[in-house]
């Protein structure tokens, strides 16, 4: 880029044939790795037939114009005369002048960028991004001084530079960046090599996943017009259902700084720390009388809260306003939201409707009669974690819907009744599988139950289908969870592009019940049961 008095010009310039060795024997080219912008004047090379000029190298400027939708155009003809952003005075003031600096813009423009107090010039055949500024003739002399002052300024700050590969732990050069991060707009993310990318994927790619949400978020802003609701933020996607988001998305709720908060909530990428730190172990952890007493008072009050939200099911009523509630009582009981901001997800709680499996992000639609929804409600209070959701119908429902929540339901507790010291926590999958089959449904096999203390997820895994691979013998002292998703139609899914809500691939209706289970010597204790009722919320809605 040049400045000169007052006027801004972009331009890529190709080199003559002679001009190229000269700036070779001294040593000043510049690596086509940093596709510094060259600026000298003289003839454009002949093609190879020789009838006319050789046809620029394709620029990132030209790139840039193209997506931004400008026009770029290319300024041929014949002669050495160098057009000149400027007027009077030599090119050798204009270079001695010259400041030289590196510039990387997300709308992908020259990284090469000279800034003159003189009056610089480039060369006769150029690609302007800017109204070309009126030319004039300089000597070739002059010229070329020019050219070879800006390929040393910048040949020096191209070998000052240095990345360092930012895999933790590694201090070597990184010449390697990010093609992703390259096409959302993501500064640095340079590597050394691909084991140290491959490496650090399972943390790298939560900034994909920011930045898209970030692209997510201003486009939802640009919308003016108060109230508009967009059921259809991504185009182009293909949902599988009849169900639609309806942002945008009520703003993140904050949470007051005396309530105690996960290690996660005020990660920039919503990280468990402490979970990264055992990510992958089967080691269960033999909860002692203490902690068994820390979960059993965060269960109650997770029921609590549970309890509220199934009191607003009913048509008309948002998911949004659900959390909003479910936020407040949150707060109320002293307690934190566990799924706000675990790994970035923006609400309170999961409300999942229809053909969402889980993880449903309340938004601004309204319930709908015939409606089936899920709640899934996880409370954080003095260092424990308490997790338990229910399937509720909206209004008045169809058989299938009361079968497939009745089944649902079965499955989970006859899963719970075999729970006891020296039972493999793969032999739940083969009891709710069975059952499921025997009623015409599927089980879902991309999400499991989970341990569940001081941490929001750990071992063991507790898959729900039949043959699972599952690690683990149950003793007294573990808690985990069970939480069966059973789908009318196939169990496959597919996630929607907000990163969160498991829909089904074919569309069809899914249920899910969860409890928090601790092991004793006899068999378990149902944490997250009703106090004042044996039978879930939807028997009373028959």
């Amino acid at each position: 880029m040049i400045r000169a008095l007052g006027c801004l010009s972009v331009r890529t310039t190709a080199l003559s044939d002679c001009r190229y060795r000269e700036c070779a024997a001294r040593g000043r080219l510049l690596t086509a790795r940093r596709r510094q912008v060259m600026l000298c004047a003289g003839r454009r090379p002949k093609a190879p037939n020789g009838r006319g000029p050789a046809e620029l190298p394709y620029s990132p400027n030209v790139r840039a114009a193209r997506r931004l939708g400008h026009s770029a155009t290319a300024s041929g003809g014949r002669g050495g005369g160098a057009k000149v952003a400027g007027r009077g005075t030599s090119c050798a003031r204009g270079a001695g002048a010259g400041r030289a600096a590196w510039s990387r813009s997300a709308l992908g423009s020259s990284p090469f960028r000279a800034e003159a107090r003189g009056r610089p010039c480039s060369s006769p055949d150029s690609v302007s991004l800017s109204p070309p500024l009126r030319p004039a003739v300089l000597p070739s002399r002059r010229r070329l001084f020019l050219g070879e002052a800006l390929f040393q300024r910048a040949g020096s700050m191209a070998a000052v530079e240095t990345r360092v590969c930012e895999t933790d732990g590694c201090s070597s050069e990184a010449k390697l960046q990010c093609p992703t991060c390259i096409k959302l707009g993501i500064q640095g993310s340079y590597f050394c090599s691909q084991e140290c990318f491959k490496g650090s994927w399972a943390t790298h790619k939560l900034l994909h996943k920011k930045a898209k949400d970030e692209k997510a978020k201003r486009e939802v802003s640009s919308w003016t017009v108060e109230g508009d609701i967009n059921t259809d933020p991504w185009a182009g996607y293909r949902y599988t259902g009849k169900l639609r988001p309806h942002y945008p998305l009520m703003p993140t709720r904050p949470v007051p700084s005396y309530i105690q908060r996960p290690d996660y909530a005020d990660h920039p990428l919503g990280m468990s720390e402490s979970e990264q730190a055992l990510k992958g172990t089967s080691q269960i952890k033999l909860l002692s009388s203490e902690d068994i007493e820390g979960m059993r008072l965060v269960c109650r009050l997770a029921r609590e809260v549970l309890d509220i939200a199934a009191g607003m099911i009913k048509p008309g009523v948002t998911t949004e306003e659900i959390d909003h509630a479910v936020h407040l009582a949150c707060i109320a009981r002293n307690c934190y939201p566990s799924p706000l901001n675990y790994y970035n997800f923006p609400k309170s709680c999961c409300t999942s409707v229809n053909e969402v499996i889980c993880h449903g992000i309340p938004d601004r639609r309204p319930l709908q009669e015939g409606d089936i929804v899920n709640v899934d409600i996880t409370l954080y209070r003095n260092g424990y974690h308490g997790d338990l959701n229910e399937t509720f119908f909206v209004g008045d429902v169809d058989d299938g819907a009361r079968k497939l929540v009745q089944t649902t339901y079965e499955c989970l507790m006859q899963a719970i009744d075999a729970v006891k010291p020296g039972v493999r926590y793969r032999e739940l999958g083969n009891i709710i599988q069975k059952h499921a089959q025997a009623n015409g449904f599927s089980v879902v096999r991309s999400y499991c139950g989970h341990g569940i203390h001081k941490l929001f997820h750990t071992a063991p895994n507790v898959p729900h289908y039949a043959k699972n691979k599952a690690v683990g013998v149950m003793k007294s002292g573990h808690v985990f969870t069970i939480e069966p998703m059973i789908c009318e139609g196939g169990w496959q899914d597919e996630t929607w592009p907000d990163g969160w809500t498991a829909v089904t691939r074919d569309g069809k209706r899914s249920a899910q019940f969860e409890h928090t289970l601790l092991v004793t010597d006899t068999g378990c204790e149902i944490l997250t049961r009703r106090l004042d009722s044996a039978r879930p919320h939807f028997m009373s809605q028959f």
